[in-house]
């Protein structure tokens, strides 16, 4: 996608330094770009953990280079010990996204091939790109399949804009490009169909007001920034179409965690009969575990994200505010679960599935 006009990823490999790998560090948006160079597994790990990258495809990719970093720093004599160290303290940094522990496992299956510490480091960076290239491939295709959708409501409204509900980031700054929910918009604003976006300020991190709206800005699609409370109220009075979310785990049987208050959306959108979407890439699916209540983990913040809002003043001054009296307790749970039953379909790199077991194991059948 674009950056004042300009094509750009979410992560690459720094083109004058081999050991450097650059990220846009989304805490700046929408205020300034500011590309972050990250030098060892720690600073990845501190990337993830604290969100200078976040989003399900993101987080892989950065932990696939964060295991070639960790590898850069070793020796022969402790490669191993290195590699161990590196993956577990990735890993650990955020419990509920699936894709994260995908890659450091992909990347620890391709490192078994590696005779030496040359050749472990050289197949590290070739999988961590790999599968950067392959997670925009497959967001690519996601609009791709997903584009059919909002263009038959467009033939349906005769033209009128379509008008299609997101919650949270599921856009490329949540993937390496193109993004998951938001592929199939780009792909349907780029075929000329009208449509507009009802963007979700998503508390507490604000990651709709400070990164969708502005990626959907640099993109000049249409949008309007709402609170995350409005979207009910959107839908029982005939102002929205659709709803598309993202995900970043979603069991064998359909079941999807997504970032908190995704639950109450699809709640909504079924007692106003709305088609309810979500977009993800394979990598996102757990293919071990089929209750989302019970077996998903639900990452919990700290209490300050929810007490506390950072911004930019009128004169240009970056500050953080506190909003609550001060001493009070806050609860911060960074996802819910949507049961399946309540979800329309997913859509995936191969295709759009009902989110039934049956029909997941259909088009992904190596995995069942």
């Amino acid at each position: 996608m674009k950056v004042n006009g300009v094509p750009c990823r979410t992560i690459w490999p720094d083109p004058n330094d081999p050991a450097v790998i650059n990220i846009i560090d989304q805490r700046q948006l929408p205020h300034a770009f500011v590309v972050e160079g990250l030098r060892s597994v720690e600073e990845f790990a501190t990337a993830i953990r604290e969100m200078h990258v976040r989003g399900a495809g993101l987080i892989g990719a950065t932990a696939a280079f964060g295991i070639y970093s960790a590898l850069l720093a070793a020796t022969p004599a402790t490669a191993e010990h290195c590699l161990d160290q590196g993956a577990d303290l990735l890993v650990a940094t955020r419990p509920t996204a699936r894709n994260l522990a995908w890659a450091v496992n992909r990347q620890r299956a391709a490192l078994a091939h590696g005779k030496t510490l040359a050749e472990q480091q050289q197949i590290a960076l070739a999988t961590a790109c790999a599968i950067a290239d392959e997670d925009a491939a497959f967001c690519q295709r996601i609009g791709e399949h997903g584009l059919p959708l909002i263009a038959a409501i467009s033939r349906r409204k005769q033209g009128a804009p379509v008008n299609i509900l997101t919650h949270c980031n599921a856009g490329w700054l949540a993937f390496v490009d193109y993004g998951s929910a938001t592929a199939p918009i780009y792909a349907a604003h780029q075929r000329g169909i009208p449509l507009h976006v009802w963007v979700d300020e998503t508390r507490p991190w604000l990651q709709g007001a400070k990164l969708t709206a502005w990626e959907l800005g640099q993109e000049g699609v249409p949008h309007t920034l709402i609170a995350d409370n409005t979207g009910g109220h959107l839908m029982q009075h005939g102002l929205v179409d659709l709803v598309i979310v993202g995900t970043d785990r979603v069991t064998r049987t359909g079941d999807v965690a997504n970032k908190i208050g995704t639950y109450l959306k699809a709640l909504a959108a079924r007692d106003n009969q709305l088609p309810f979407y979500v977009a993800l890439p394979s990598s996102t699916f757990d293919w071990g575990i089929s209750d989302g209540l019970a077996e998903i983990p639900i990452e919990e913040r700290g209490g300050d994200e929810v007490r506390l809002v950072r911004g930019r003043t009128c004169d240009g001054r970056d500050e953080t505010v506190c909003i609550a009296p001060v001493g009070t307790a806050a609860v911060n749970y960074g996802f819910d679960v949507t049961p399946a039953r309540l979800v329309t379909g997913l859509i995936t790199e191969r295709g759009i599935t009902p989110p039934l077991a049956a029909a997941i194991a259909a088009l992904f059948p190596e995995y069942y």
